[in-house]
């Protein structure tokens, strides 16, 4: 019911009543005077109610004389009347019906009463109602009410003095009330001025309101009161305290900030007198140190006083909470004077308080912010925010150092009794159940020995004061130990709690709003406003060292999990909160220090140490506080869990790890975890920290990256206990998770814990090196592991990761390097088979980006790593290799990439996948491919490790040309396709395409590359890899070359065939020609391949002879290419450079490709082979080939021969159609064959030129067959030059074969060439040459008649060769052995190998047959008259004539003779004819010279030579003689003179015997030629008196012959006689007897055909002649000889015929 309803005014009306009733009763006798007021008070009542309709508001104006009567009882001092009296005055207070006079009467009244010192308790209640119900009281009235409160504090009596405090208190509280009321009615009206914020020196109150007048007076006299100064308002103070006075001001302050703030004067007397009196007030605080006796100070020290301490400290906690915007510098002084407070030489309750103040401040996040904000960040201001936290940390740093001094309570107290103080049981921690309480399980903090427990203080996040709130007390409090620890520990965790809890939120908050905003308008990318960042950066700046210095303290000294627990949560979180403010070095600081606290103490670890001395250094001296970062000691006393080896260089001993590291681990494994985006950098410190710790948990990495524990092999030193043995599958399973939990980072963050990883392996593999020690793997598992959980954004950390690991890869310790192979490989392959989005197969540049480090791994040299590389390929053919597509090249790179300082198992295995591509995935790669697969399958040929491999890899570039067959449409328009794509994107750049072979298309490069391939391998070192690649390689041509476009046959002739060809001819000549020893075990080189030189030998033939055979088959299409002429000369060329090889079997071979080209080989037998072949090889495929079709062979996929028949016509239908032979192919025909004679020439000169040097053994002598094959060319070759053959190229013909046939063959070899020596037989180079001749005298036969001027030439070189029966050839100056003298020494095969000359008499024999039957063709031509060839034949049968018996053979002079008489009957009649021409005329002389050689031969007959011989030989001379007689004297006219007379004179010598001294051959010819002689003085005579003179020529013939016989008879005797004389009785020798019968019978055939002829047909000197025979005659009828009488008997009787007497002289002489 409120006060102004009717019922209530009804009641307070008869209240009143009563009341005065009451008091007028009372007063009846002893105070009338109040009795009267009384009454008549009641009839003012009653008139008021009776007259006014608001009795209420007229009660109140008449206040003061309705009063009247109370304050007259109350005069009477008179308890009862006056309690009855105040009773009624505080009814009408209630009503409010006191005006302000009444009030101040009635206040008056009551200071009386005060003063008399009646009802103080009710004089205060009144007081109260005064003030409270109403606001009448103002100004003087209002401060005398106050004062009265204050006098009754301070009375003699307890209840009063408290009832009065509370009094006042809750006046002061009124007085301030009544302000805020009135500011709040005044709002509206008038605009306040805004709150102070700076100095001002307004004193006046005029300007402010009643009730703020009076709050202002009150205040302002409260800190007079406070300082001990008189107070200007409140009139009438007897005495005050400080205490209460503070207390008094810390109320108003902290109930009424909004007055202090809102009002300039209230702000003033803040400033000017409120701080000054704190600051005042703390001065003995700040001076004193405790433990300085006062003794030692110069003034006695005021010493500090607990309750004005703990008011102050509680009124600065106010001013600071509420006013440090206003009171900037001076909350500066008050915060750090509270730091002070902390120091360690105040007394114990002293810090204990201040330490409360602090945890004050710390539980308000925000105040703290406004610090930071005021001070911190202002310039040239104290960091207040640091320093206090600075100061809570070297607090907390001092109780661990200085010892309890000063505060003896404490020190005694157990732990955990109860002390002096109040606090005790209820305070206390887990084990405060008195001294029952066991040490262990208190928790506390230890650290070097000393033990502090710790207390429960506060309920976390409020700062519950225990000492501050002590008002009651006036003697310090003992403090028990440890209560000041747990509060600064309490205030530590708080303000960590507050400041992160804030900031995060706000953090949120300002992330959602920045998300609202992108929503509403994505363009706009808006930043936040940097101030609050600012502000949070700057705060955590400020605190961070300190708070890291004071939680590492703690956290090394706690002993209770819990507290563990919440130091690391607390570290934990400013690490995070750092980490998202994006503070790099607080965030590492902290890290780093829950990292050291996971590991053993001094556990050396290079990253943390860094870290912490970098922090050192820069901000750990911090103001001069001595903040230390303490690092962990190792005496604490913790549980050991675990034992295990240090991860260092060199080994160490053993480490600990106790529960407290493993707590550790979890909370750091908990950050990683949580807070992975905002660990940036330092990932690496965690990572680091969770290495070493894996590590001496001996855990060890598995598939996939998963972290096991090891075995107990690994480490014999590792030693778990059961604790932690439970707990490693936990740690492992959250390091797993945390690895997979990377995938919810965002990208920038994941890259930070790659980058972390891969420092974390460098250190680790910088540590493995040069140690074959187990390295640590711990990185490496985690890239694997980071990497396999995050393959969905896999690109944009492939490339860090997959660098490192390759790095890893290079790694000498080969455990690291196998697991980075393994991580690689694994990568790889997973993300090859995860299923991407877009799928791989339309990423192509993802998958190249995935396959890339495959091929990097190519650069490792290291073969374990190549092992694995390959492994891993053969596993992604397997599993991948229909969908690699454009990832094609890069595995075909990888399987390529092989060395031959690589091992065998390496290029096994690379092999093995070369296989399985070439047999598997030829058609599901890129045509673009294949050109790479020839490459790779090359590249192997070319690789020396393995023969095998070699070998097999030239069978997979067949199988891959047959593939290339079998699928070239598709292949074709495949390529053409892509190639249009790159030509239009070269197009564009401006460019020209770039490809091996360009201008072809590009099917046909594709050919074009496994021809050069194959061309490469031609050439290889290895004679078995040469020889296979060469025989693929012409096959391949052979069978496939169909598919070429013509233009590429040039590129295939030009820059395949030629060029191989080059190769191998400049191989083979710069071949080295020392033995190779046999190869290794037992396998023997035949000695025709036993050097290097050999093996190029047979490659160079193989080669030569493909080219050759490919320009044989192939030789239409390719004379449709425009250059075939030259290619041609090229080809023979080769050819040339081959055959002047001076290797036999390379020059051999070059001339049997020779004769291919020439298409003179021979012909294969059409039964030899099946019928297809024979259709193959009309169409031009060489049988070589057809076998190969034939029979499938090793590495030959059979083809069905009727396909392979079929594609040929196909393909070749028109290309095998040869052209019609027009005119320009005649003639261009006819280039190619005389540039082939022209190559023949060369050849042929070069190789039978004879060596030029001296004897020295000649360098190169040409063998047998090789010249035979020379010169069996020649006949095939000049059927198509024969229509320009000129003399001129017959002597150049002449001087090769002469060449030929002088080259002698070495000793050794000529067993098998030469026929035994008896034998008469020809060899088949010399066969070959008379062959050639005989092809050209064939020719010239069938030929045009001007042809026929080449017969001299033949003639003369047949001549030459007939002369080597007697004069074998010399070659050069090479000393030969003839085989002549082989008759009697048998050759020496084992002589040193000197040459032997051929035996040349059978072909000089042959080579005379020749000429015979060649001149009995041609005796009539003109040209052989002209060229005196007749003359020539007897020039050159003059020789083996001459040397008759000293010739070689014997057999060479009969058949010269025979020759001659041949050759004579045939060419004299012709001689003849021409006798005019005088073309015969030097052949006479020469013929006369050959006839005397003959029959009068110089050389003696063998001595072993028969009587039957000798006669057949005298045969072959009267043959010659008769020859004479029928041939050639009775033509005598034709013939020259002079020849006649050496006829004659040759006769006359044949027909004496004579013994004289002027014959000397008489004395060496011991046996006479009695025939011949007979014959030739016959024949002599015949001719003497020949009747038939027909020409005086004859005539002169016969007078010739006669005095020619005359002479020589004439001689005989004479002779005769004089050596009979000197002889005496010895008889003569039998020859010179039988001459002189010889000569005496030819005197009487003389006579008698004297008797017979005409007179005058004998001249007068021939008479003369014979008649000077008689005497001579006479001279020897004395000779004993009876033979010799019988014989002159016959002489002598003739003479009488011619005794006549004597006619005159002159008839004779004219006769």
């Amino acid at each position: 019911m409120s006060t102004s309803s009717p019922e209530a005014v009804k009641k307070l009306l008869e209240n009143m009543q009563t009341d005065l009733r009451s008091l007028s009763m009372e007063c009846k006798k002893k105070f009338p005077p109040v009795k009267e007021a009384a009454e008549s008070g009641i009839v003012k009542i009653k008139t008021i109610a009776a007259r006014n309709t608001d009795i209420l508001a007229t009660l109140k104006e008449n206040s003061s004389e309705v009063v009247q009567p109370f304050l007259m009882g109350c005069g009477t001092k008179e308890p009862k009347i006056t309690q009855l009296c105040l009773a009624a005055i505080q009814r009408l207070m209630s009503h409010e019906v006191v005006s302000e006079a009444a009030a101040g009467n009635i206040i008056n009244m009551l200071w009386q009463l005060m003063e008399n010192g009646l009802e103080e308790l009710k004089l205060l209640q009144t007081v109260l109602v005064l003030l409270t119900t109403n606001t009448v009281v103002h100004d003087e009235v209002l401060s005398k009410a106050i004062v009265l409160c204050f006098r009754l504090h301070f009375t003699k009596d307890n209840i009063t003095n408290n009832t009065a405090a509370a009094t006042v208190r809750q006046v002061v509280t009124v007085v301030f009330e009544r302000m805020v009321a009135e500011d709040e009615r005044f709002k509206g009206i008038v605009e306040h001025l805004p709150p102070v914020q700076g100095n001002t020196n307004r004193r006046s109150v005029s300007t402010l309101r009643p009730s703020a007048k009076d709050a202002y007076m009150l205040f302002q006299d409260l800190c007079q009161l406070v300082n001990a100064d008189a107070p200007y308002w409140l009139v009438g103070m007897t005495e005050m305290t400080r205490t209460f006075g503070l207390e008094l001001l810390e109320s108003v302050l902290n109930d009424f900030p909004g007055v202090f703030l809102q009002h300039q004067e209230f702000s003033f007397l803040l400033k000017e007198r409120v701080c000054p009196l704190v600051i005042k007030l703390f001065s003995p605080n700040i001076k004193f140190r405790q433990g300085s006796s006062s003794s030692s100070s110069p003034a006695p020290v005021e010493k500090p006083y607990f309750p004005i301490c703990m008011r102050l400290l509680r009124v600065v906690s106010v001013l600071i909470k509420h006013f440090y915007s206003l009171l900037v510098t001076e909350c500066e002084i008050f915060l750090s004077l509270l730091v002070k407070f902390l120091d360690g030489e105040k007394p114990q309750w002293l810090r204990a308080v201040a330490v409360e103040s602090v945890h004050r401040l710390c539980v308000q996040p925000h105040l703290l912010r406004s610090f930071c904000q005021s001070y911190d960040m202002k310039q040239h201001s104290t960091k207040v925010f640091r320093d206090i936290v600075n100061a809570l940390g070297s607090f907390i740093q001092s109780l661990f150092i200085v010892p309890n001094t000063g505060n003896p309570a404490a020190t005694n107290t157990p732990a955990g009794g109860s002390g002096s103080g109040s606090q005790g049981a209820s305070q206390g921690g887990p084990g405060a159940g008195g001294q029952g309480g066991s040490l262990t399980t208190q928790a506390a903090f230890e650290y070097r020995g000393t033990w502090i427990p710790l207390m429960t203080v506060s309920v976390q996040g409020s700062a519950k004061a225990t000492y501050l709130e002590m008002l009651d007390k006036v003697e310090p409090p003992s403090i028990p130990e440890g209560y000041a620890m747990s509060v600064a520990f309490s205030a530590l965790l708080d303000m960590v709690r507050g400041i992160t809890s804030m900031i995060e939120r706000e953090l949120a908050k300002e992330e959602e709003e920045s998300a609202v905003r992108r929503e509403a308008n994505p363009q706009q990318n808006a930043q936040p406003e940097p101030g609050a960042h600012l502000v949070w950066e700057e705060m955590v700046s400020a605190c961070w060292c300190g708070l890291l210095a004071a939680l590492s303290l703690l956290l090394d000294a706690s002993t209770d999990e819990t507290a563990t627990e919440n130091i690391l949560k607390a570290e934990l979180s400013v690490a995070s909160l750092c980490g998202r403010l994006g503070l790099v070095t607080p965030r590492d600081a902290f890290i780093t220090a829950i990292c050291k606290a996971s590991l053993p103490p001094h556990y050396a670890l290079t990253v943390l140490s860094s870290n912490a001395t970098n922090i050192n250094n820069k901000t750990y001296s911090i103001q001069g506080q001595n903040v230390q970062i303490i690092s962990p000691s190792s005496e604490s006393h913790q549980q050991v869990v675990a034992v295990g080896q240090p991860l260092t260089v060199q080994p160490q001993g053993t480490v600990v790890l106790t529960a407290k590291n493993i707590q550790c681990m979890r909370t750091l494994l908990n950050l990683a975890h949580c807070h992975g985006a905002v660990l940036g950098t330092s990932w690496q410190l965690v990572l680091a920290t969770l290495q070493h710790l894996v590590w001496i948990l001996g855990l060890k990495p598995g598939v996939g990256g998963a972290l096991k524990p090891g075995r107990a092999v690994e480490g014999p030193s590792t030693v778990l206990t059961t604790a932690v043995m439970t707990d490693l599958p936990v740690i492992s399973n959250v390091l797993s998770r945390l690895f997979e939990s990377s995938q919810y980072l965002d990208d920038v963050s994941l890259h930070h814990l790659i980058n972390a990883l891969c420092s974390l392996s460098l250190e680790a593999m910088e540590m493995a090196y040069g140690t074959n020690k187990e390295p640590s793997l711990f990185a490496v598992a985690k890239l694997l592991e980071t990497g396999l959980v995050n393959m969905d954004r896999i690109e944009i950390l492939w490339r860090p990761l997959t660098g490192h690991l390759l790095e890893v890869c290079q790694h000498p310790n080969a455990r690291m390097r196998e697991w980075g192979a393994e991580s690689v490989t694994a990568l790889i392959k997973a993300s090859l088979a995860y299923k991407h989005n877009p799928p791989l197969a339309q990423n192509q540049r993802l998958q190249l980006l995935l396959l890339n480090p495959l091929k990097e791994l190519s650069n490792v040299l290291h073969a374990d790593i190549r092992q694995k590389q390959l492994e891993s390929v053969l596993q992604i053919l397997q599993s991948q290799g229909d969908s690699l597509g454009p990832g094609w090249p890069l595995v075909l790179g990888v399987i390529g990439a092989i060395r031959n300082d690589q091992g065998e198992s390496l290029i096994r295995t690379a092999f093995q996948c070369l296989q399985l591509v070439v047999t598997d995935f030829l058609p599901t790669m890129p045509c673009t491919c294949l050109q790479i697969v020839v490459d790779v399958a090359g590249s192997f040929g070319l690789q020396n490790q393995e023969l095998n491999i070699s070998l097999t890899s030239i069978g997979l570039l067949w199988n891959i040309s047959d593939y290339f067959f079998q699928r070239g449409e598709a292949i074709t328009q495949e390529l053409e396709r892509e190639e249009a794509v790159l030509q239009k994107q070269a197009r564009e750049k401006g460019e020209p395409l770039n490809r091996p072979f360009h201008p072809a298309p590009p099917f046909d490069c594709l050919w074009l590359c496994l021809y050069a391939k194959l061309g490469e391998l031609c050439v290889d070192p290895r004679p078995a890899v040469r020889k296979s690649a060469g025989q693929t390689m012409f096959s391949t041509i052979a069978a496939h070359g169909t598919l070429l476009q013509q233009p590429t046959w040039h590129i295939v002739v030009w820059k395949v065939l030629f060029h191989l060809l080059d190769s191998v001819r400049k191989s083979s000549t710069t071949a080295d020609k020392e033995k190779i020893e046999s190869g290794g075990g037992n396998i023997l080189i035949h000695h025709s391949r036993d050097t290097a030189e050999k093996q190029w030998a047979e490659t160079w033939v193989l080669t030569l002879a493909g080219v050759a055979r490919i320009f044989n088959t192939r030789r239409y299409l390719l004379q449709q290419l425009g250059d075939f002429f030259k290619a041609w000369e090229v080809l023979l060329d080769h050819i040339q450079s081959a055959a002047l090889s001076k290797n036999n079997e390379v020059s051999l071979a070059a001339l049997k490709s020779f004769q291919e080209i020439l298409q003179i080989g021979t012909p294969v037998k059409d039964s030899a082979l099946p019928t297809e072949a024979l259709a193959l090889a009309a169409m031009g495929v060489p049988p070589v080939l057809i076998d190969t079709l034939n029979a499938s062979g090793p590495g030959r996929p059979l083809l069905r021969s009727d396909s392979m028949l079929e594609r040929l016509t196909r393909y070749s239908n028109a290309e095998f159609q040869a052209p019609p032979p027009g005119e320009d192919s005649a003639l261009e025909d006819s280039a190619l064959w005389w540039s082939a004679w022209n190559t023949w020439y060369r050849t042929g000169t070069d190789s039978t030129r004879p060596p030029s040097g001296g004897t020295d053994r000649p360098s190169f002598i040409p063998s047998q067959p090789f010249l035979t094959a020379l010169v069996q060319i020649f006949p095939a070759l000049y059927q198509h030059v024969k229509t320009g053959f000129s003399m001129d190229d017959l002597r150049k013909l002449g001087v090769i074969l002469h060449g030929a046939v002088s080259v002698p063959i070495s000793s050794d070899a000529s067993p098998f060439i030469l026929p035994s020596y008896t034998e008469a037989v020809l060899t088949s180079l010399q066969e070959a040459v008379l062959t050639a001749l005989d092809v050209l005298q064939k020719a010239i036969c069938v030929g045009p008649e001007s042809l026929q001027v080449m017969y001299p030439a033949i003639f003369e070189q047949l001549l030459l060769f007939v002369e080597f029966s007697c004069k074998p050839p010399q070659y050069g100056k090479l000393e030969t052995k003839h085989v002549a003298n082989a008759k009697y020494n048998q050759i020496q095969l084992f002589a040193p190998a000197e040459w032997v000359a051929l035996n040349y008499v059978p072909f000089a024999e042959r080579s005379l047959e020749v000429v015979l039957d060649l001149y009995h063709k041609t005796a009539c031509h003109k040209a052989v008259i002209n060229e005196k060839v007749l003359q020539n034949v007897i020039k050159t049968l003059r020789m083996p004539l001459g040397l008759k018996y000293a010739c070689p053979s014997e057999s060479t002079w009969k058949l010269a003779v025979s020759s001659l008489l041949k050759v004579l009957s045939i060419g004299l009649p012709v001689a003849r004819q021409h006798a005019s021409s005088g073309k015969f005329e030097s052949m006479w002389p020469e013929l006369a010279n050959a006839f005397e050689d003959f029959l009068f031969t110089k050389s003696t007959p063998p001595d072993n030579m028969s009587i039957q011989e000798f006669q057949n030989n005298e045969a072959i001379d009267v043959e010659v003689v008769q020859l004479i007689s029928t041939e050639i004297l009775p033509f005598a006219n034709f013939i020259p003179k002079d020849f006649v007379g050496q006829i004659m004179t040759m006769l006359n010598k044949g027909s004496i015997h004579s013994q004289s001294s002027s014959f000397t051959e008489a004395e060496i010819d011991v046996r006479m030629r009695e025939e011949f002689s007979k014959v030739c003085f016959e024949t002599l005579l015949q001719f003497s008196f020949s009747n038939k003179v027909s020409t005086p020529q004859e005539g002169y013939i016969s007078r010739m012959a006669l005095s020619v016989l005359l002479k020589r008879s004439q001689d005989v005797l004479k002779r005769y006689v004089d050596d009979e004389r000197l002889s005496g009785r010895c008889p003569l020798p039998r020859q010179q007897v039988t001459e002189i019968i010889f000569v005496l019978k030819a005197i009487s055939t003389l006579m008698d055909s004297l008797k017979k002829t005409q007179p005058e047909n004998v001249d007068g000197t021939t008479w003369a002649q014979v008649i000077a025979l008689y005497p001579t005659l006479v001279e020897c009828i004395t000779c004993s000889s009876s033979e010799v009488s019988s014989a002159l008997k016959e002489a002598l009787g003739p003479f009488k015929d011619f005794m006549q007497p004597p006619v005159s002289r002159v008839q004779n002489g004219e006769s």
